[in-house]
């Protein structure tokens, strides 16, 4: 049995990031120990609004008030709690943080040690720019049919940069002055933009690896994604060995890991998918350790 690692206990987190990205930060955060407050707009989350269960689950755990910051009371509430954080955590473009008086400038000068954490759309002057995930997977080629793509891949990819610079800033936050003892005191700026997680999570395809010549983009008969007779099953038999006992399993000659970009290996794979049920698939799949997984048939 393993404990689970609590690696930001002691850390306090305060953010005002709403609907995906930094709620999704800050609930790994508290996962990993945080005491995490969040302050929403009297209006609350569109999160809220867009899927109540979805919110719920990023919110366990986390204590969430009301503020309006446009507002003296408001201002007041966000400075009282300024001032017991160790990270602030914010999704808002700079020239709205800086209307807030929220600017990191601003920020550091009145709270010194102080560290935020800052999701933006894109760098620099990109910061301002309107775009949402759909946006940045498009720029980044990640959308490659007229269909939505099946997550939103930019936010939560958005949300692990953002819950690592967490750690980054903690990190920095516990480090000690060389033979005093005493806490760091300096806060630090950690920026994270949606459009690098939308470049990171596309090096694949700019590699070519997910483009359609690539071993794992349909190039590679064994991992592919073959028609059943009641359904579909995704395979995933890349590495030599797999791909050696699945072309065993269903009688198809291949002599090395080249006969896998054959087209008669699709052909012959296919038509061994395309002659089986789900549950043949399923209990071949265990029976050989093969990495296998039997889908339903693609809603119309």
């Amino acid at each position: 049995m393993t404990t689970a690692l609590r690696p930001l206990a002691g850390t306090r987190i305060l953010s005002l990031a709403l609907n995906l990205p930094g709620p999704a930060a800050l609930m790994r955060c508290q996962r990993m120990g945080a005491t995490c407050v969040k302050l929403e707009p009297p209006a609350g989350d569109p999160m809220g609004v867009y899927d109540p269960a979805a919110y719920a689950q990023l919110h366990h755990g986390i204590a969430v008030h009301q503020a309006d910051l446009k507002t003296d009371a408001g201002q007041k509430v966000l400075h009282g709690e300024l001032a017991r954080a160790h990270v602030l955590l914010t999704s808002f473009r700079p020239s709205a943080l800086d209307k807030l008086g929220l600017a990191w400038r601003q920020l550091h000068a009145r709270y010194p040690s102080l560290s935020q954490v800052a999701i933006v759309g894109g760098r620099g002057e990109q910061a301002e720019a309107p775009g949402h995930d759909l946006t940045y997977l498009a720029e980044h080629g990640l959308v490659t049919g007229t269909d939505l793509p099946a997550t939103l891949y930019a936010d939560m990819g958005g949300s692990l940069m953002a819950s690592e610079a967490v750690l980054q800033a903690a990190l920095q936050q516990s480090e000690r002055y060389a033979g005093t003892g005493e806490p760091h005191p300096r806060g630090h700026y950690i920026e994270v933009a949606l459009a690098d997680a939308a470049a990171y999570l596309a090096l694949p395809r700019e590699w070519g690896l997910t483009q359609p010549r690539g071993a794992v983009g349909g190039a590679h008969a064994g991992y592919r994604v073959y028609q059943c007779r009641d359904g579909r099953a995704a395979v995933a038999a890349l590495e030599p060995h797999f791909a050696a006992s699945l072309c065993a399993v269903a009688g198809v000659a291949a002599s090395d890991i080249r006969a896998m970009f054959a087209p008669a290996t699709h052909q012959a794979l296919a038509a061994f998918f395309g002659a089986r049920t789900r549950a043949e698939l399923d209990r071949l799949a265990r029976e050989h350790d093969l990495p296998i997984h039997t889908l339903a048939p693609a809603a119309a």
